[in-house]
């Protein structure tokens, strides 16, 4: 029997790695329903109306209380409350759905209501982009009445479509009672009612010149709006009251901002054919970090549109290649580096054609890589569910599958094992030449995927970019990535004299080999304390201790009894290390590391009523798996002078752990226009809408952020 190449055996553990892969990438909705106060008993409601043939919505109708006797107005709110992935809609519903409506003519002393539309999500499934609500929703109404002394009998049918895969349309029949001049306020009711008034777009003095230009050789529409303080992250919304605007779909637009000047471009469809938006008046809403506003009615006139496309999609092409360049020196892709440093040391014994062969091989490998995981969001973009860069460490069975091929491969280059086949399959196999060559394609598949849990400079950028556009623009992101990331075998395979250059095999490239298997069972071990948070920790320490006996008797049995007193030594010295690190950060002892900072749970809420108070705010949004997160912290937070400033009383520190799938934490970064983590940024009186920080932070750069949101007083 021969000994055949772990090529074979690591290109099949990459099949593996793609079909499971390709099922558990795609996350389960977590989101639950929002509490909320419930109205006291005096409180005029309808209590919660659920329709027994669609349980998932329930819905409630709340008279506040509060009157005005001179316009003859009660306020009042409609409250959704819907289950799991269901969603109901906007006064626009997008390119499907129905919106919601109620029919109140039977009502007495009753003339008119002003329904008022919280700024809605973007929802995608199936290519179709609809614009709604999920969990809870709460509609300000106000009610005009005849008579503010005579009873108001509200008798009204409300229609409510909801929808996840299906849609349900579904009747909810109430009536109400009550005399405007004796209504009492109810506390409850006004907290619920000022919860959804704060989230309906008002007008803003702050808004300048707003155009709206149709484009009708494009089809493109383009608004243009200034706004005296800047822009940060805008999302911009386009709907209108004529039969032309209702009929027409307004694409995702490609946002582009130039200071205080914000440039929307929407591609526009038509049910009923081709759009003409001509001096057609449209309601253009803006949601930019807290600032939400809806401005006047904007005529639209005729003009060629200034084109943003191509210069976005170019710089961020550059961006994507910067990216992928800086991710092989960032920590999440040292573990690898043996592997790579492996092929180089290899290839100086070999002829040129073979070296590039074997380096275009890698870089076909991460390419290859990166299209595939285009090919994953994509799937979950057209079905829409959460997307974002490295969700794939938010499942315990992927860092399980990690463990094992990282394990393999640690154990293969430390010589511990080999697998044997038959005669025929040996024979087989040497008929078809030297299968070298799918080892360095597996490679470079393999460093792309333990890379992805790291965030870089300029890849986040490119990465958010790429999963808020359209479907072909993010693979040729995510190509641009790969290419960036490959650039170093690309050029050994084109200049193979780098290779040449090193010193010819021999003896000491078995100790190095060995060096490069010990980084790779660390690797193992990293992710193996991953495991800690899907599985009982005693789970983990069985299969540690599994593992350490497993390598100790192999090594015994292949290497000898110095080896295995060696690597028992090692363990030893290893485990003992991380018993002592783990008591100097317990109390009794005296901790190289302060204690963390007193972390709130993330709560887009709480942050505005600090920043209302005049509190500053530093949000942290990390995860178990991101080495980048840890270095942030143990490098920056958890030392001087961020972590002194972090301390003060009017500084509050909140935390969105993305370790796992969470749809109020992704619903946060996505808000924010990113998609992986880290992600910190700072609210404050002087930065409402707050201070995004880079990806690799610095004490400078936190220490101003907070000083500039703070107005220099902590």
């Amino acid at each position: 029997m021969k000994k055949i190449s772990f090529a074979a055996v690591s290109a099949f553990l990459w099949l593996v790695v793609l079909v499971i892969s390709a099922f558990i990438l795609i996350p389960k909705a977590l989101a639950q329903a929002l509490p909320a106060s419930e109205p006291s008993a005096d409180t005029v409601s309808t209590g919660w109306l659920q329709n027994p043939n669609h349980p998932p919505v329930e819905t409630r109708f709340v008279i506040t209380g509060q009157v005005s006797e001179t316009e003859k107005t009660v306020e009042g709110f409609l409250e959704v409350k819907l289950s799991g992935d269901w969603k109901t809609y906007w006064r626009s519903p997008g390119e499907g759905g129905i919106t919601p409506s109620m029919a109140w003519d039977e009502s007495d002393n009753l003339n008119n209501i002003d329904w008022f539309w919280p700024y809605p999500q973007r929802f995608t499934l199936l290519g179709i982009e609809t614009l709604g609500y999920k969990e809870r929703v709460v509609f300000p109404m106000t009610l005009h009445v005849d008579d503010m002394n005579a009873p108001v009998i509200f008798r009204s049918n409300l229609t409510l479509s909801s929808c996840t895969t299906v849609c349900v349309l579904t009747d909810y029949p109430f009536e109400l009672t009550f005399v405007p001049s004796e209504l009492m306020l109810s506390d409850d009711a006004m907290h619920i009612y000022a919860q959804g008034v704060s989230k309906v777009p008002k007008a803003s003095p702050l808004i300048q010149e707003v155009t709206a230009v149709w484009d009708d050789n494009k089809r493109k529409l383009q608004v243009t709006a200034v706004k005296k303080i800047g822009w940060d992250k805008p999302n911009v919304l386009v709907d209108g009251h004529s039969e032309e605007v209702k009929d027409s779909a307004f694409t995702r637009p490609i946002v582009k901002i130039d200071g205080e000047t914000l440039v929307a471009t929407f591609e526009v469809t038509s049910w009923m054919g081709t759009p003409q938006l001509s001096d057609e008046e449209i309601l253009v809403t803006i949601d930019d970090q807290d600032f939400i506003t809806e401005l006047p009615t904007v005529v639209v006139s005729q003009d060629i549109t200034e084109s943003t496309n191509s210069l976005s999609i170019g710089k961020m092409f550059v961006f994507a290649l910067l990216g992928g360049l800086i991710l092989n020196i960032m920590p999440c892709v040292l573990p690898v580096l043996g592997m790579k440093l492996s092929s180089v040391v290899s290839a100086s014994s070999l002829n040129r054609r073979q070296i590039r062969l074997q380096f275009l091989a890698s870089s076909a490998g991460i390419l290859i890589s990166f299209m595939f995981i285009a090919a994953l969001l994509a799937a979950l973009k057209l079905t829409g569910s959460a997307i974002g860069w490295g969700i794939q460490f938010q499942s315990g069975w992927f860092i399980g599958l990690m463990v094992l091929i990282t394990a393999l491969f640690g154990a293969n280059m430390l010589g511990l094992f080999e697998i044997r086949l038959s005669s025929n399959s040996n024979t087989w196999m040497a008929s078809k030449g030297d299968d070298s060559y799918s080892g360095h394609f597996t490679q470079g598949m393999f460093a792309t995927l333990l890379a992805t849990p790291c965030s870089a400079p300029f890849l986040g950028t490119a990465v958010a970019f790429a999963l808020a556009t359209n479907i072909p623009t993010m693979f040729a992101i995510f190509i641009a990535l790969g290419l960036g990331m490959a650039l170093p075998w690309i050029l050994v395979s084109i200049f193979p004299a780098i290779a040449l250059s090193l010193p010819k095999p021999g003896a000491w490239m078995n100790k190095v080999k060995y060096l490069f298997g010990a980084m790779m069972l660390l690797t193992s071990i990293w992710l193996l304390t991953l495991l800690a948070n899907h599985l009982p920790i005693l789970w983990v320490y069985i299969i540690a201790i599994i593992a350490v006996i497993t390598l100790f008797i192999r090594t015994l049995k292949v290497h000898g009894e110095k080896a295995a007193a060696w690597t028992g030594g090692i363990t030893i010295v290893l485990i003992a290390g991380g018993m002592m690190i783990g008591s100097m950060t317990a109390d009794k002892w005296v901790s190289p590391l302060p204690p963390e900072p007193n972390w709130q749970r993330l709560s887009t809420s709480d942050i505005a009523q600090y920043v209302a108070e005049g509190k500053t705010v530093f949000v942290d949004v990390t995860a178990a798996w991101c080495i980048t997160c840890k270095a942030n912290k143990i490098g920056v937070v958890l030392q001087d002078p961020v972590y002194s400033t972090l301390q003060h009383d009017n500084v509050i520190t909140m935390k969105g752990d993305w370790t796992r799938p969470s749809a109020k934490v992704t619903s946060y970064l996505h808000d924010n226009g990113r998609f992986g983590v880290p992600f910190n940024i700072v609210y404050g009186p002087e930065a409402p809408n707050g201070i995004p920080l880079p990806v690799i932070l610095t004490s400078d750069g936190v220490v101003e952020a907070i000083n500039q949101a703070s107005g220099g007083a902590k």
